[in-house]
């Protein structure tokens, strides 16, 4: 017998792996790597700048990682940053031109991939999937700040 932790966590990792796969080969076509996606796409969302924690915490990545990704994309023309106290601690990213057309690209893309994946349903489904999925994320997350409760024998 399968358990429901079986299904759980085999199907959550599927999907966390076709996602990685699906960024990989579509942020390929612009040179860059999958995990710039994600943080493209945020920007898109920040038209007034972020900084690096922000974008940090907006993607739910280690700072090591975002400011490696950062990097990347600032070497490729896609971010500028502004200095804050003529440091770069803090500073503010903003889309370059090139930047916004590759997030604009990076946004039809992954609207595209999730009207696909939810080929099929309704937009009750839909909706009742997301809340569904918010739900199970954030008692997940509770659990893994706080652990797991001890289980009271009788």
């Amino acid at each position: 017998m399968v358990s429901k932790y079986e299904i759980f966590s085999t199907v959550v990792s599927s999907l966390y792996h076709d996602i990685q796969r699906i960024e990989r080969t579509e942020m390929a076509k612009y040179g860059l790597k999958g995990p710039h996606a994600q943080y493209l796409v945020a920007m898109v969302r920040c038209p007034e700048g972020v900084t690096a924690a922000q974008l940090s915490e907006l993607c739910d990545r280690d700072k090591a990682a975002v400011s490696r990704a950062l990097s990347e994309l600032e070497k490729r023309g896609l971010v500028i940053r502004e200095l804050a106290n003529d440091t770069a601690y803090r500073a503010l990213l903003r889309l370059t031109e090139t930047g916004s057309a590759a997030a604009r690209f990076v946004c039809e893309k992954v609207t595209q991939a999730v009207d696909l994946a939810g080929r099929g349903l309704s937009d009750e489904e839909r909706t009742l999937f997301y809340s569904v999925l918010h739900r199970i994320g954030s008692n997940l997350q509770s659990i893994a700040k706080d652990g797991l409760p001890e289980l009271h024998k009788a």
